[in-house]
């Protein structure tokens, strides 16, 4: 009785991947190279829609130039042969509530350490009770602490959507994430929030939903220095004895000797001639004792090879989680410099960068300097 279908598969298969429709063909089992277990969870833009295999590209490649080891793990598999690890836990079409429904046997049978969450897209596309999503994610978050405790959580603000009604929609979902993210973490959770509608513009979509492949490469550099800034959820690459000191720390918490050297370097080495930048600094999200703050980093008349943003908080702000930059407090004073992908900017162009902070009572905004390299 199973002949006729072995012998359509046998036929039909061919005939696929000559027209293109068959990009890789999954394996009899998943690949594992004995790394930290990642799982990229989501829908389609986890998938890679469009561009098979998506932001887990170029997020793979950084990993690996970078030394790291990791194992990517889930259910699905799709990519091209310059993808490493093809496993995945993206689901095309699928909203939060489809998610938080499989994600305990997911978690279960895979067991991984890191997250890598983007969910509501679909939620907002089909229109459903979009109202509760945040409250759906909040749940989905619960489960997935409950069940891997131990686990690091990275939560993103999903990417833009090209209709304005749905942009809307998608910035009022996302508004609500860092108070969702900011209750998890004071409860002691491993969750981290993750800016990514920042990092693409609707003009890096390719079909109003899914990202271009250099807009799925833009996610991939956000995720990388997510990933970076949480010590503990990538392995630290191998390092040579004189630098190991500093490999083990986050960007966002430099060693001593080197914030010492950058500091003395800034002030007596001015920025080469007629290079400049200014930066304004916009309070994105506010709840009880908390705030999202983003800020804007423009070129002068000249291109820029590296980027410099200090200010002081009046009102006792501290900050908890950034990205995008390598932020450092000394008291009140805060310096914030560029990651490597987002300091070389041509002549009026911009980057961004953002973080969490806490805050009591007033909120004002600070004034900034920015230095240009």
């Amino acid at each position: 009785m199973r002949r006729l279908p072995m012998l359509l598969a046998a036929v039909v298969a061919p005939l696929l991947a000559a027209a293109g429709v068959i990009g890789v063909v999954s394996p009899a089992s998943a690949e594992s190279n004995g790394g930290v277990k990642v799982m990229p969870l989501g829908d389609s833009i986890t998938e890679g829609t469009q561009v098979p295999g998506g932001y887990r590209i170029g997020l793979w490649q950084r990993l690996a130039a970078g030394g790291y080891r990791v194992d990517f793990v889930g259910s699905q598999y799709n990519g091209p042969s310059n993808l490493g690890d093809h496993d995945h836990e993206g689901h095309p079409g699928w909203r939060i509530d489809q998610i938080d429904a499989n994600i305990v046997g997911w978690l279960n049978r895979y067991q991984p350490h890191t997250v890598l969450l983007h969910i509501g897209t679909n939620d907002v596309l089909q229109n459903y009770n979009v109202s509760g999503a945040p409250g759906r994610l909040s749940t989905l978050i619960d489960h997935i602490t409950a069940t891997s405790p131990t686990a690091e959580v990275f939560v993103a603000q999903i990417i833009p959507l090209s209709n304005s009604g749905q942009e809307n929609a998608v910035r009022t979902f996302n508004a609500a994430i860092p108070g969702i993210v900011q209750s998890k973490a004071n409860a002691g959770k491993h969750v981290h929030l993750v800016d990514m509608h920042s990092a693409v513009a609707t003009s890096d979509l390719i079909d109003g939903v899914h990202p271009t492949a250099n807009g799925y490469d833009k996610m991939a550099a956000v995720w990388y220095s997510a990933l970076r800034a949480v010590p503990g959820s990538i392995t630290t690459p191998p390092t040579s004895p004189s630098a190991s000191a500093s490999s083990s720390r986050p960007p966002s918490s430099p060693p001593a000797s080197a914030s010492a050297s950058a500091s003395a370097s800034a002030s007596s080495s001015p920025p080469p001639a007629g290079r400049s930048c200014s930066a304004a600094y916009a309070i994105s999200g506010q709840w009880q004792g908390g705030f999202q703050a983003t800020v804007t980093v423009t070129a002068g008349g000249s291109a820029i090879s590296s980027w410099t943003v200090t200010w002081q908080f009046a009102n006792g702000q501290t900050i908890t989680q950034s990205w995008s930059a390598t932020i450092t407090a000394s008291g009140s004073a805060i310096t914030a410099r560029n990651v490597d992908y987002n300091g070389s900017l041509a002549a009026g162009a911009s980057a961004q960068f953002g973080f969490l902070g806490n805050v009591s009572g007033t909120n004002s905004v600070p004034s900034l300097s920015c230095t240009a390299g």
